[in-house]
């Protein structure tokens, strides 16, 4: 089962229409349609009725549905989680630093570090060198 799949599914399922779904969809309605069998060969249940251009779910179709719209939704959420912390918008970096080197140099580095990414929690412990190896 692909991501695709299970998007091209929920496609027509909302528009209850192949060629509408694929327009949707940017993708041509054979190839749509090649793809929709290809899931209903893996699930081994047809996902929709086929009736003199009446598209229905089937009871595979209507379980299908919320699962599918939720792993869609899990994937977009990953994937925009995995890019905020990519280009330093989200996430924590941690910092072990001496006393002298937290008075004298860290303020001014950290402060402009903070500026340009806000977003980022900064953890900073402050002891030894001996402890931070630890």
């Amino acid at each position: 089962m692909q991501l695709q799949q299970l998007s091209y599914f929920v496609a027509v399922a909302e528009t209850r229409h192949f060629t509408r779904a694929a327009e949707t969809v940017h993708v041509s309605q054979p190839s749509l349609s090649q793809q929709i069998r290809a899931l209903e060969r893996e699930l081994g249940a047809e996902l929709f009725s086929r009736a003199r251009g009446n598209i229905a779910l089937t009871d595979a179709g209507e379980a299908l549905l919320p699962l599918a719209r939720r792993i869609l939704a899990d994937a977009d959420t990953a994937r925009r989680e995995v890019q905020e912390l990519a280009q330093l918008r989200r996430g924590r970096v941690r910092l072990g630093a001496t006393p002298s080197l937290c008075t004298a140099l860290l303020p001014d580095v950290l402060r402009a570090f903070h500026d340009l990414h806000p977003g980022i929690q900064l953890v900073i412990e402050e002891s030894g060198s001996h402890d931070l190896v630890r």
